[in-house]
């Protein structure tokens, strides 16, 4: 039997985050940098490739931009994407495996699932910026991915709204979901095999003919607990 995965970025494609980030970033890049337009490059970059590539020159600055985002994280909304739960919860009774793919670290992941402890019933694996030595648009997070699902990349369907995620997905080899929540769905329509304006557009079957997944006995054959060791949560 095929082995099949999805593989979900996590703000901007489960969580509705990634504005609230734009907001928090065009700040400090106005306050820091004086250029508020720097935060749109920033987008699906990993936090020490953010530092490291844009705040470079700046190093004793690091740490009270560090703090600013912690206090920032901390106070932050973590809604669902409009039919984002329903859509995981669907994919766990047809017991199809889960990642997250997410440029955040491993401290942003223990904060958000505090307050989202059903993320350890919906994800197999969460894999964050600790789990990568190169960070979106590059294919290693996605390919990391796949293995750990035990999936050939060309039967895994990556959830993408950043252009580096989207890019990121489709160099791993890859089908990919582009959802228009952070970018117009026009602007990411030739990155994508299916766009979306989210989850509430998609369902099983959609899938079923991106990846021909094969139907599951009652729905339950086949699926996989959450592995722990590979789950913040």
């Amino acid at each position: 039997m095929k082995e099949t995965a999805c593989l979900f970025d996590l703000d901007g494609v489960v969580l509705n985050t990634e504005h609230q980030y734009s907001e928090f970033w065009g700040e400090i890049c106005r306050e820091y940098l004086g250029d508020w337009q720097i935060c749109l490059k920033i987008k699906g970059n990993t936090l020490g490739f953010i530092m490291d590539n844009f705040f470079g020159g700046i190093k004793d600055k690091h740490d009270e931009i560090l703090a600013k985002l912690k206090s920032f994280e901390e106070e932050m909304s973590l809604e669902y994407i409009p039919g984002a739960r329903e859509f995981l919860e669907e994919l766990k009774l047809k017991g199809i495996k889960t990642c997250i793919v997410t440029s955040s670290n491993a401290k942003k992941m223990e904060f958000v699932c505090k307050k989202h402890a059903e993320f350890n019933e919906l994800f197999n694996f969460i894999l964050t910026e600790e789990d990568f030595s190169k960070s979106k648009p590059d294919p290693e997070p996605y390919l990391l991915a796949a293995e750990k699902c035990g999936c050939k990349p060309e039967n895994c369907l990556v959830f993408e709204d950043s252009f580096n995620g989207l890019k990121s997905g489709r160099s791993a080899g890859c089908k990919v979901i582009g959802l228009a929540t952070t970018n117009s769905r026009q602007s990411i329509i030739e990155l994508a095999d299916l766009t979306a304006d989210d989850f509430t557009e998609l369902d099983f079957e959609i899938l079923q003919e991106m990846v021909g997944i094969p139907p599951k006995i009652d729905g339950l054959e086949g699926f996989l607990p959450p592995a722990q060791d590979s789950n913040p949560c």
